[in-house]
C-alpha cells in the first residue's frame, strides 16, 4: 500500500510542481506586490506601502472609467453573444443540406486569436478605407464617414461589436451540443399535449439545457472580463483611454509605466470582482440536473 501511494505521488508530482510554480506562486506573488511600491525602473527601492496602491487606483479617473467600461464590456458582449449563439444553435440543430459548411463558417472565428480579430475589425472600422463606412455611405444610412475608433462615443460600441462576433461561436458550439442531447421524446410528448414551438422552447428546451447555459455564461463572462486582446488590437485603450477596461488598464500600468505594484493592485481588484460575481451568479442560478430549474 505504501509503494502504491508513493507511485501515485510520484506520478502526480510533475503536474503539481507545474501548478505550484506557474499558478500558485505567481498568484501569491502578485497579491503581495499589490501592497508594495514596485517600480521596474527603481527596483532598489521596493518597499511595502500598505493600501496606497488601492487608494491611488480608486482616486484615478482613468481607473474608474475602466471599471465602468468593464461593466459595459462584459454585459453587452455576453448578452448578444448568447442570444445570437443560441439562435444559431437552434438553426443548426436539425440536419440540412450544406450544414457542415455552414457550421465551419460559424465556428471559424473561435479558431482565431483575439488580437488578430482586433486587427481585422480595426481595418473594417477604419474611417477612410474601412468597408463598414463604405457600405453605410453606399446605402445612404450616413452622409459622411464616421470615426468609429477615433470618436469616444463610437469606440466602445465598436470594440463590443467585434467581441460579440468573436464570442458567438463559443455559445453556438456549446449550446448546439446541449440541444442535441435533448430527447426527442420530450418534444413529442409536448406536441401531443398541444404545446406550440414557443411553449416547447420555454418548457422543454431551456429547462433541459439550463445547466449548460449557466456554465457557459459564467465562463464566458470571466473570459471577457479578463481578455484585453481585442481592445489592444483595435484601439489600445484609446481614444484618450475611453475604451480601457480593467485588464487593458492593468497592462498599461506594466508596459508603459513599469508600475508593477499599481498593476497588481488592479489585478487584486479584478479577482475580488470576479469572486463576488461568481458567488452571486451561482447563488441566483442554482440548478440541479438537466431539465430542472
Amino acid at each position: 500500500m505504501n509503494n502504491r501511494k508513493m507511485f501515485i505521488f510520484l506520478s502526480l508530482a510533475p503536474a503539481l510542481l507545474l501548478v505550484l510554480v506557474f499558478t500558485c506562486y505567481p498568484f501569491l506573488r502578485g497579491i503581495s506586490m499589490a501592497f508594495q511600491e514596485y517600480m521596474l525602473f527603481n527596483l532598489s527601492n521596493v518597499r511595502f506601502i500598505g493600501l496606497d496602491n488601492f487608494k491611488a487606483a480608486f482616486r484615478d479617473p482613468k481607473f474608474l472609467q475602466a471599471l465602468t467600461n468593464s461593466g459595459y464590456w462584459v454585459f453587452f458582449s455576453l448578452i448578444f453573444q448568447f442570444l445570437i449563439g443560441f439562435a444559431l444553435a437552434m438553426m443548426l440543430r436539425k440536419p440540412f443540406r450544406g450544414r457542415g459548411i455552414y457550421q465551419g463558417f460559424v465556428f471559424y472565428s473561435w479558431a482565431l486569436s483575439g488580437f488578430l480579430i482586433g486587427m481585422i475589425w480595426k481595418w473594417m472600422f477604419n474611417s477612410q478605407i474601412g468597408p463598414v463606412n463604405d457600405l453605410l455611405l453606399r446605402t445612404g444610412l450616413i452622409d459622411e464617414r464616421i470615426g468609429f475608433l477615433s470618436d469616444p462615443n463610437w469606440a466602445m460600441v465598436s470594440v463590443i461589436v467585434a467581441n460579440v462576433w468573436y464570442g458567438v461561436a463559443f455559445f453556438a458550439i456549446m449550446l448546439l451540443a446541449a440541444l442535441q442531447s435533448v430527447p426527442d421524446d420530450l418534444y413529442e410528448a409536448a406536441d401531443m399535449d398541444g404545446a406550440g414551438k414557443v411553449r416547447q422552447l420555454f418548457s422543454v428546451t431551456l429547462p433541459y439545457i439550463l445547466p449548460t447555459i449557466i456554465t457557459t455564461t459564467l465562463l464566458r463572462a470571466i473570459w471577457i472580463f479578463n481578455d484585453p486582446t481585442i481592445i489592444y488590437g483595435m484601439t489600445n485603450g484609446g481614444p484618450a483611454g475611453s475604451t480601457h477596461v480593467l485588464s487593458s488598464f492593468m497592462l498599461d500600468k506594466i508596459i508603459y509605466a513599469g508600475d508593477y505594484g499599481a498593476a497588481s493592485a488592479v489585478g487584486v481588484v479584478m479577482i475580488g470582482i470576479l469572486l463576488l460575481y461568481t458567488i452571486f451568479y451561482l447563488s441566483v442560478t442554482r440548478s440541479g440536473k438537466a431539465g430542472e430549474f
